[in-house]
């Protein structure tokens, strides 16, 4: 029963993070005490990427660290995985690492079938040719 609470979590969470409520969805993910032994492996994948989301605010190599964890636990939706890429290629640019970001940039938009980040992909391209 303890499982289904965490899953609820991590779905709260997102909707605070959704009404760009980052305190709000800080507070629901630290319930989460210890993720590797709470979450099944898929849920640790998606409280990786929203502790990336939330600490990219303020500490990009922290952030760097869980979206890449995030990646290689694994998470569910494709437009989830090229949001990932997409800030860890932002991360990338910020850190002069041009090819390393170029070659995310094109994972996510092979991963963005939908189309839903076509702007964010053509921003990211543009800042890259200032590097």
């Amino acid at each position: 029963m303890l499982f289904y609470f965490k899953n609820e979590f991590i779905l709260l969470a997102f909707l605070q993070l959704r009404k760009q409520n980052f305190v709000g969805a800080s507070k629901w993910l630290s319930y989460i005490k210890n993720p590797e032994s709470a979450l099944i492996k898929k849920q640790q994948g998606y409280y990786n990427f929203l502790q990336g989301i939330m600490v990219s605010q303020t500490n990009i190599n922290q952030a760097e660290k869980y979206f890449k964890k995030a990646l290689s636990l694994g998470l569910n939706m494709k437009h989830d995985m090229a949001m990932a890429k997409l800030q860890l290629a932002g991360i990338a640019m910020s850190k002069r690492r041009k090819r390393e970001a170029t070659m995310l940039i094109t994972e996510a938009k092979k991963l963005d079938t939908q189309n839903i980040l076509n702007e964010q992909i053509k921003m990211l391209k543009d800042q890259l040719k200032k590097i």
